[in-house]
């Protein structure tokens, strides 16, 4: 306890907020327009207002955190017309907007990861095939040098790859 402190709780209903149906009242009021939310976002000219007020361009930068509040403590019915609202205007901050951005994004990681591992197998061929090259003391002329380094094609790197084990030049390994 701290001495002198005394708390008192303030507990608040739907008499005590009123219902924000306009979105320049909202915007104002961010705060008040999630607390509307989540005390009578059962009617979906709040959930709109309020969201549409949070999305819109100029909305100070701490404005689309309210909508995270809103949600986190709305109950599941409401939750479900904001997710219907969400989608309309699409804000990626919000819990649905996030879940299917996120989809898109791991579909887009996965595809650029098999595009990654191609081409990082390319860089490890090219690069055991001028160590196998410096290794044989075969010099390696820069143009040779840009033809390996910049070579996509794996397999063909691993045919120059086995002729640089034999050969006596680079002319050799590409021929």
């Amino acid at each position: 306890m701290l001495p002198g402190y005394r708390f008192q709780a303030v507990v608040l209903g739907p008499d005590q907020v009123p219902p924000i149906t306009d979105r320049e009242e909202a915007a104002a009021h961010p705060e008040l327009a999630a607390l509307a939310v989540m005390m009578h976002g059962l009617r979906k000219p709040v959930v709109q207002a309020f969201v549409t007020a949070v999305s819109a361009p100029g909305t100070p930068g701490y404005a689309p955190h309210y909508y995270e509040y809103a949600y986190m403590m709305a109950a599941s019915a409401i939750k479900r017309i904001m997710e219907e609202v969400v989608s309309e205007t699409w804000p990626v901050y919000s819990p649905f907007a996030r879940e299917h951005f996120g989809r898109g994004k791991a579909e887009g990681k996965a595809e650029g990861k098999a595009e990654g591992k191609a081409e990082g197998k390319a860089e490890g061929e090219a690069d055991a095939l001028l160590t196998i090259l410096e290794a044989r003391g075969i010099e390696v002329p820069q143009t040779a040098r840009a033809r390996i380094t910049t070579c996509t094609d794996v397999e063909e790197l691993k045919t120059w790859l086995k002729r640089a084990a034999v050969a006596r030049s680079t002319d050799e390994v590409f021929d």
